[in-house]
C-alpha cells in the first residue's frame, strides 16, 4: 500500500538551524535577508502499526533504512507544500545529498518506521535553559563559555549584531557588508573542533540575531567549551558597522520517548522555507501485513505472484503489498487498529482467490505493451470510520461483497465464474419469479471516476461515456463516483466501464422464494440459471424421475417441449449440490418419449427429484447473480440481478487510454539558461538615467520568474516578473549579483538559480568623444563650428558641449586643459555653434548631466588673416557660360532655355520644344495634348561639380561668396498635365473656363517645397595642386568576380588615405561599354600602398581598365559666404527632392573668390649690407597665378622702405618681388652698396602658410 500520508504534526520551537550537507563555510549568500529567523521542529505521525517506509528506497530495493542511501531517498519522498525535498532524478547514493539537488535546504529529516523497538528520534527537545552573555567578540578577543551539566545534549548559540552596514562615503548611501564568524567545541579532555564556519553577508539598520546549533558528540567530556571567534579584522572606521557580540546560548536536553508502534517522523527547518507552517506530505510505502507462505511481493507496484498450492498458511514476518484482498484481511484481524475479528472465522481461502484474481496482469492503457496488476489498494486511511463502512470501502476495491456464511467471514468477487446453481419453476414456491427493471431515464451514460494520480499528488477524474448512439438516445445523464484507494488511471477506468455496463445491461433483478433444499446450497455473489417458462413461452424444466450417468427421465412430458437439436444442452443438480452441463446427444437417440440421453456421461448419476432444465441457442437460460438470500421459515427468499459474463471483455477491453498533455503543476521548473546583463543609459522623461537589463532565455512552460539582486553585499532585493527579462532602473556604480528562478503554475521556483555578477558604471562613464570637428567662415568676425552630435543620452538630455580656444597651435600648449571657455557651454543636442574668429586651437569636449567629460577633445587649428580689403581676383558664372552649366553632372541634366532655363535634376521629361504654344496644341493627339508630353519621375538627387577648380598655387585664406539662385516647381501641374472639364453650374470655379489652362495657379506649375539645393565646397589637403592628374586603372565588381559596387583603384604609391575625397574619370569596357560614373568620390578602403577602393552606385562588372584620379580633398561642406584657408578649391552643388512630382532649378550659379589686403610691418632694423639683400615676407603673399589675375606678378605687394641715418645722395632700388620675398640695393651718391639699417612696410593680398 503506497499512500501520500498527511499526519496531524506536533510542534516543537527551537532557534537553530542545520544544513543537510553542510560542508565548510557557509556563504548564506540571498538566503540572508538579515531578519531574525524562527526554527521549527515538527513530529508527524505516518500510521498505527510497522510500515515498509520510503516508496522511493523501496522500489530501489533499498532495504538499509539506517543507511545514507535511503534517507537520500526518503528525501524525494517528502513534499513541503507540494515540493519534493530532494529531486527526483537526484541519486540515492551513499553520503550527503547533492546540495545544488536539495529543494529545500536547511532542513534535517528522520523517521521511525512503527516497530515496538525502535528507538528514539534524534535532537526532538525536552527541555531547555537559555543563559545570558552579552560579550562583544573582536578579531583579537574571542568569547568562551563552559557547560557543566552533564544532562546537556546540544546548545544553541545565539550572536548578535547591534547594526551591520557599509556606509558609502562618497554619497552616504548604505550598503551591506560580510564577517566570517567561526564556533568551536572544546571538551574537557583538551579535544577541539570546529564546529561552525559562516559568513554573515547583507546590511541591517537595526539589531540582528543569528543562531548556531551544536549537537554535542555521544561520547563527550565534560565540562564543555563553547568558543566564538571573530575570523576579520575589527571596524575602524566610523563608516564600517560590523561589530557582534556572543549574545546568549540554550543549553539543550533532549527527549528519550521512543512512540512504540508509532511510525513517524521529525521535520526541522527555518523561516527561510516558509512564512507559515508548510502542508506536508509524504509519500510512503505503508503498513506491512500478513501473506500467504507462497507469495512474492514484486517490489515494482506491490502486486503479488504465487507459486505452488496455498495450504492456508502465512509467513513468519509480515510484509508490504498493495493486494486489497491481504489489506482487507488485515483490518478484519488486526487486533490494534483492526476489527479484531478472529483468523479462524475469515475463509482465507476466498480471500486467496480473490488475490489471485486482483494480481492477474491486465493492459495498463498506456498502449507501450505494458501491464498493470487487475487491483491494487493505495490509501492513506487516518480518519475514523465504521467498521462496516471501510470494510465495505476495501471490499468495493477489489470488486467483492463481504458476508457472514456458515460461521464464518466469507467475500465473493465479480469475476468470470460458471452457474453453481439453477432454478425453475420446480424448485421454487408458488409465486414463480418476479421481475423489475430501471427506468432508461434514470441510467447514467457519463461516469466521471475520481482517483488519486501518484505524480500530481492530487485528485484527477477519468471520464467513461456510453456510445453515442446510446449518449443520443439518452441524453448526457452524468455520476460522479470515487475510485476508493485507487491510484491508477487505467483502474479508474475500468472501474468506471464496469457501472456504465451494469448501467446499460444489468438493469434487471429477480426475485424468487426457494425451496430449503435449494436455499441452503446458495449464497451471495453466486451465478445461477433460471430457466422461467413464463418468460420462454415454454416448458423446459422440472423433476427428475430417474436418473443415470448416461440421461434422466423427465416428469410431466406432455407440457415439456423436449428437443435435441439447436445445440441442445442439459444442465442437472448432482447429489453433492454441484450443477453439471453435457450435450444432448445428435444421434437420434437423444430424445426418447420422457428420457433424455447425454453424449458425454455426468461424474455420477443425478438423483430422483433433482432438478433439471434443457438449454438450446434459440431458448437459452437467464443468467443471474445473487445479491441477496434471506430466510423465511423453511424457504429462502432470493434476490439477484442480471449477469451477462461478456462484461469483462467490455471493461478490460484494452483499449489505450488517451493521452492526457498535462503539465504536472507541482513540477519544478528548470533554471532559466543565457542569463546575461547590459548596462545602458535611457531617457526617462527628458532625463538619462543609467539602467541594467536582465534577460534570459524563456523555459518552458513557464509564466512568471523571480529576480533576486544584491547591490554590493547589501540585503537582497526580489521582484517576481512574468516575462524574460527585468530592468533595475538607476543603477549605481558597483556590483549586482543577480539570481533568477523560474516558477511553476502553483508558484514554486525551481532548485537552483541561474546567477549572474555584473559590475556596473552607473552614470560614471564618460561621454563619447566628439568627432568631425569642422570650421566654417561666416565673417570677419565669426566661424560656425561643426561636429557630430554626442551619442550619449546623458550628454543629449541635461548635458552640455564646452568649447574652449588657446592661441596656441602647438600640440605640445594647446591641450583642453591649457585652453580657455570662449563661449558659454551650449545644449548637449547642438552639432554647430558660432564662435568669435581668432586664431590658434578651438577644442570641444562633451559634457554629461553629472559634469563628466570626454576622455578626449576634438581639435581644430585655425589661422586668421588681419582684416583688409578684399581684392578680388576671379568670378565664376557657371550659368553664363555658352553652352552653361560645363561641370560635371551626376542625376541633373540642363534643361533648355524654351524650357526650364536651368539645371534641374534628371529623370523627367519637360515640354516638347514648341515655338508657339498656343498655336501648336491644337487637337489632343494619342499622347495628350497636341505637342505637349510628360513623362517618369523626378529623382531624387543629383550633383553638378564646377568644371575649373581654383588653384591659389600655396595655402591661403580664401574669402568665398556664392551665387546661387532657385526656384521650386511642380511638375504634375504643368499645361499638359490638365484636362478641359465642361462647365458645371454646381462647381463654377474649376469647371468650363476655368479648368484646363485656364485653372492652372501658376502656368508652369505650382510652388514646391519638398525640394531643396545646396552649394558645398572641399580644399584639397596638404596643400596639393587641385588640378593634379594620376594616370590609374581600375576594376569593378562584388570583391570576389561578380556584379557589384566596389570600385578599386591601382596605383603604385598613391599616398591616399581612408575618408579623402578624390576626384576619378573613367574609361569604359571596350567591349561592354561600361563603366561607373565619373564623380568625386570618398575613399572607404585603402588595401595597400598600390591600392584603394571606392564605392559607386551602380553594381556591376568592370573588367580592369584605365582611369584618373586627382588631388586629396577634403569632405565637401556648406559653402556659406566666409573665408577658407587651402591651396585648392572644389565646388559642388547638390539638389535634392522628397517629391517625385517636385523638382528645382537653378537659375544663377557661381562664385565670385577675393584675397584680403594686407599690410606687413617690420619696425626691427634691418642692415643692408654692401650687396642685394634679399628679405624674405613673414607670410607670403598671394601675387596671382596664370588664371587668377593673368600672370604670377599681377597682385605683387608694395614694398615702403625707411632708411635709417642716410645722408644725401643715398638711394635704395627694389629689384625683385614675388609672393614671397623682395630684393633691395641700399646705394650711396657714387651708386655704391652702402650698409645701412631700414625698416619696411609690405602692402599686399593674402596670409599664405
Amino acid at each position: 500500500m503506497v499512500t501520500l500520508a498527511k499526519a496531524h504534526p506536533t510542534h516543537d520551537h527551537h532557534g537553530y538551524i542545520t544544513n543537510i550537507g553542510y560542508i565548510g563555510r557557509n556563504h548564506v549568500g540571498f538566503q540572508d535577508t538579515l531578519s531574525s529567523k524562527q526554527f521549527t521542529t515538527l513530529i508527524d505521525v505516518l500510521s498505527e502499526g510497522e510500515i515498509e517506509g520510503s516508496a522511493t528506497a523501496s522500489k530501489a530495493g533499498i532495504t538499509n533504512k539506517s543507511s545514507f542511501a535511503y534517507s537520500n531517498a526518503f528525501l524525494k519522498d517528502v513534499f513541503l507544500d507540494g515540493t519534493q525535498i530532494y529531486q527526483q532524478n537526484a541519486p540515492n547514493n551513499e553520503g550527503q545529498p547533492t546540495a545544488s539537488l536539495l529543494n529545500y535546504k536547511g532542513v534535517t529529516f528522520a523517521a521511525n518506521f512503527g516497530t515496538s523497538d525502535q528507538s528514539n528520534l534524534p535532537d526532538v527537545t525536552q527541555a531547555q535553559t537559555e543563559i545570558s552573555v552579552g560579550t562583544t567578540v573582536t578579531d583579537d578577543n574571542p568569547v568562551t563559555v563552559t557547560v557543566t551539566n552533564t544532562e546537556v545534549n546540544a546548545v544553541n548559540v545565539t550572536v548578535a549584531f547591534p547594526a551591520f552596514k557599509q556606509i558609502n562615503e562618497t554619497d552616504g548611501t548604505i550598503d551591506g557588508t560580510l564577517v566570517d564568524i567561526d564556533i568551536k567545541l572544546i571538551q574537557g579532555n583538551g579535544s577541539t573542533s570546529l564546529e561552525i564556519q559562516d559568513t554573515v553577508i547583507g546590511k541591517s539598520n537595526d539589531a540582528y540575531f543569528r543562531d548556531y546549533l551544536i549537537n554535542f558528540p555521544a561520547n563527550v567530556v565534560f565540562p564543555v567549551q563553547i568558543r566564538v571567534e571573530r575570523d576579520k579584522p575589527d571596524s575602524t572606521s566610523s563608516f564600517l558597522v560590523d561589530a557582534f557580540s556572543f549574545h546568549s546560548y540554550t543549553e539543550l536536553i533532549y527527549q528519550t520517548r521512543t512512540y512504540p508502534d508509532v511510525a513517524h517522523t521529525k521535520l526541522r527547518f527555518d523561516s527561510s522555507i516558509s512564512q507559515k507552517i508548510p502542508a506536508r506530505m509524504f509519500r510512503i510505502r505503508g503498513i506491512k501485513v500478513k501473506i500467504p507462505h507462497n507469495a512474492t511481493v514484486n517490489l515494482a507496484d506491490g502486486s503479488i505472484t504465487y507459486s505452488g498450492t496455498f495450504n492456508g498458511t502465512f509467513k513468519a514476518t509480515k510484509e508490504w503489498c498493495s493486494d486489497p484482498s491481504w489489506i482487507l484481511y488485515d483490518i478484519l484481524s488486526n487486533e490494534r487498529y483492526g476489527a479484531q475479528i478472529p483468523e479462524a472465522t475469515i475463509d482465507q481461502y476466498a480471500f486467496y482467490s480473490a488475490s489471485v484474481y486482483n494480481n492477474e496482469r491486465v493492459d495498463d492503457g498506456k498502449n507501450e505493451g505494458t501491464t498493470e496488476p487487475r487491483f491494487s489498494c493505495n490509501v492513506n486511511i487516518n480518519n475514523s470510520s465504521e467498521a462496516f463502512d471501510l470494510i465495505n470501502q476495501l471490499a468495493a476495491a477489489m470488486n467483492v461483497m463481504p458476508f457472514y456464511s456458515a460461521g464464518s467471514i466469507t467475500i465473493s468477487q465479480d469475476r468470470p465464474t460458471d452457474p453453481s446453481y439453477q432454478f425453475t419453476l420446480a424448485n421454487v414456491l408458488e409465486g414463480g419469479f418476479t421481475y423489475s427493471g430501471s427506468s432508461q431515464k434514470t441510467r447514467h451514460t457519463v461516469f466521471n471516476v475520481a482517483y488519486f494520480d501518484m505524480d500530481t499528488r492530487t485528485v484527477e477524474f477519468e471520464t467513461v461515456e456510453d456510445s453515442a448512439t446510446n449518449i443520443a438516445k439518452l441524453g448526457s445523464v452524468v455520476k460522479n463516483i470515487s475510485a476508493f484507494a485507487c491510484t491508477s488511471r487505467n483502474q479508474a477506468r475500468r472501474l468506471g466501464r464496469w457501472f456504465l455496463f451494469h448501467e446499460q445491461n444489468a438493469t434487471e433483478t429477480v426475485t424468487f422464494t426457494a425451496t430449503a433444499e435449494a436455499g441452503v446450497l446458495i449464497r451471495c455473489g453466486q451465478i445461477i440459471q433460471i430457466s422461467d417458462p413464463v418468460k420462454a413461452n415454454m416448458r423446459r424444466g422440472g423433476r427428475i424421475v430417474a436418473g443415470s450417468i448416461t440421461g434422466i427421465t423427465v416428469d410431466d412430458t406432455a407440457n415439456t417441449a423436449l428437443t435435441a437439436s439447436d445445440n441442445a444442452q442439459l444442465s442437472v443438480i448432482l447429489s453433492d449440490g454441484t450443477l453439471e452441463t453435457r450435450p444432448v446427444r445428435t444421434d437420434g437417440t437423444g430424445i426418447q418419449g420422457s428420457s433424455i440421453n447425454v453424449s458425454t456421461t455426468f461424474s455420477q448419476a443425478p438423483p430422483a427429484n433433482s432438478v433439471w432444465i434443457l438449454e438450446t441457442s434459440n431458448v437459452p437460460l437467464t443468467t443471474w447473480r445473487i445479491v441477496s438470500v434471506k430466510e423465511e421459515g423453511l424457504n429462502y427468499a432470493v434476490t439477484a440481478l442480471t449477469h451477462n459474463p461478456s462484461k469483462y471483455d467490455f471493461i478490460e477491453d484494452g483499449s489505450p487510454l488517451q493521452i492526457n498533455t498535462i503539465q504536472t503543476l507541482t513540477t519544478l521548473p528548470d533554471s532559466p539558461t543565457q542569463l546575461s546583463g547590459t548596462e545602458e543609459i535611457v531617457v526617462i522623461n527628458n532625463k538619462a538615467v543609467s539602467q541594467l537589463s536582465i534577460t534570459w532565455q524563456p523555459v518552458q512552460n513557464v509564466q512568471q520568474y523571480r529576480v533576486i539582486y544584491r547591490f554590493n553585499n547589501g540585503n537582497p532585493i526580489q521582484a517576481d516578473v512574468f516575462g524574460s527579462d527585468f530592468v533595475l532602473s538607476n543603477s549605481k556604480v558597483g556590483k549586482y549579483e543577480i539570481r533568477v528562478h523560474s516558477f511553476n503554475a502553483i508558484g514554486e521556483p525551481s532548485v537552483n538559480p541561474s546567477t549572474i555578477t555584473v559590475n556596473t558604471l552607473g552614470k560614471t562613464a564618460p561621454p563619447d568623444d566628439p568627432s568631425n570637428l569642422t570650421v566654417e567662415p561666416i565673417s570677419e568676425h565669426f566661424i560656425r563650428l561643426r561636429f557630430s552630435p554626442s551619442t550619449s543620452l546623458d550628454v543629449i538630455h541635461g548635458g552640455a558641449v564646452e568649447i574652449r580656444h588657446t592661441s596656441s597651435v602647438n600640440p605640445a600648449n594647446n591641450t583642453f586643459g591649457n585652453s580657455q571657455e570662449i563661449i558659454p557651454k551650449i545644449a548637449g543636442n547642438s552639432s554647430e555653434t558660432l564662435v568669435p574668429a581668432l586664431s590658434g586651437t578651438y577644442s570641444i569636449k562633451f559634457v554629461d548631466d553629472g559634469g563628466r567629460r570626454s576622455t578626449n577633445a576634438a581639435k581644430i587649428i585655425v589661422t586668421q588673416p588681419d582684416p583688409q580689403p578684399n581684392q578680388v581676383i576671379i568670378t565664376v558664372r557657371d550659368d553664363d557660360d555658352n553652352p552653361s552649366f560645363q561641370g560635371n553632372k551626376v542625376g541633373t541634366i540642363v534643361s533648355p532655355a524654351n524650357k526650364f532655363n536651368g539645371l534641374i535634376l534628371d529623370g523627367t521629361h519637360m515640354w516638347d520644344d514648341i515655338d508657339d504654344v498656343e498655336a501648336d496644341i491644337g487637337e489632343p493627339d494619342a499622347n495628350g495634348v497636341g505637342g505637349v508630353d510628360f513623362s517618369g519621375t523626378v529623382g531624387g538627387f543629383g550633383t553638378y561639380d564646377f568644371s575649373a577648380k581654383i588653384d591659389l598655387g600655396a595655402i591661403f585664406n580664401l574669402t568665398l561668396k556664392r551665387i546661387f539662385v532657385t526656384r521650386g516647381i511642380r511638375l504634375d501641374e504643368l499645361i499638359d498635365k490638365v484636362d478641359f472639364v465642361p462647365f458645371d453650374p454646381d462647381n463654377p470655379k474649376t469647371t468650363g473656363d476655368n479648368s484646363g489652362i485656364n485653372g492652372l495657379k501658376d502656368f508652369d506649375g505650382t510652388v514646391a517645397e519638398s525640394v531643396n539645393a545646396v552649394l558645398k565646397v572641399a580644399t584639397t589637403l596638404a596643400g596639393m595642386d587641385p588640378n593634379t592628374t594620376v594616370q590609374a586603372t581600375y576594376t569593378q565588381n562584388d570583391g570576389s568576380g561578380g556584379n557589384g559596387t566596389f570600385v578599386t583603384i591601382f596605383k603604385a604609391g598613391h599616398g591616399y588615405s581612408v575618408g579623402d575625397f578624390v576626384e576619378i574619370t573613367f574609361t569604359a569596357d571596350s567591349t561592354t561599354g561600361k563603366k561607373p560614373k565619373n564623380n568625386f568620390y570618398q575613399i572607404t578602403t585603402v588595401n595597400s600602398a598600390d591600392a584603394f577602393v571606392v564605392i559607386s552606385d551602380i553594381s556591376q562588372t568592370v573588367p580592369s581598365n584605365n582611369c584618373s584620379y586627382g588631388a586629396r580633398f577634403s569632405q565637401f561642406n556648406t559653402f556659406a559666404n566666409g573665408e577658407f584657408t587651402a591651396r585648392g578649391f572644389a565646388i559642388r552643388a547638390e539638389l535634392a527632392s522628397q517629391n517625385v512630382n517636385e523638382n528645382i532649378v537653378i537659375d544663377d550659379l557661381g562664385f565670385e573668390a577675393s584675397i584680403k589686403r594686407r599690410t606687413e610691418t617690420v619696425n626691427t632694423a634691418i642692415a643692408s649690407g654692401t650687396s642685394a639683400k634679399t628679405v624674405t615676407f613673414q607670410s607670403p603673399f598671394f601675387v596671382g597665378t596664370s588664371l587668377l589675375g593673368g600672370s604670377t606678378s599681377a597682385f605683387e605687394p608694395s614694398i615702403g622702405i625707411t632708411l635709417e641715418n642716410s645722408v644725401s645722395g643715398d638711394y635704395f632700388k627694389i629689384t625683385s618681388v614675388t609672393s614671397t620675398q623682395f630684393v633691395i640695393e641700399v646705394r650711396d651718391a657714387n651708386n655704391n652698396f652702402k650698409n645701412l639699417n631700414f625698416k619696411y612696410i609690405a602692402v599686399g593680398y593674402g596670409k599664405g602658410s
